[in-house]
């Protein structure tokens, strides 16, 4: 099953701070549950979650979908579908 992973890195480092995995088939429900501020976060950055739902339906879409590097807070956060 594929999972949407969401990681935060510090700067020049090879293993995620943080890692968030959201199984693909309760993707469109857990969206509901997720706090607005990171909503609000994920929007701030140019990253609309309704259409990374729409691309995680879609079975040859896998790998990463968005990198940010933030390089004044020195880290980086990949979305990517698993």
């Amino acid at each position: 099953m594929a999972n949407l992973k969401i990681r935060t890195y510090k700067k020049n480092e090879t293993h995620p701070d943080t890692t968030i995995s959201i199984p693909i088939s309760i993707l469109r429900f857990a969206k509901k549950v997720i706090p607005k501020h990171a909503f609000a976060a994920l929007h701030e950055k140019g990253i609309d979650i309704d259409m990374i739902v729409e691309l995680a339906q879609n079975e040859d879409i896998r790998g990463n979908v968005v990198e940010i590097e933030e390089h004044k807070k020195n880290k980086k956060i990949v979305i990517a579908i698993e």
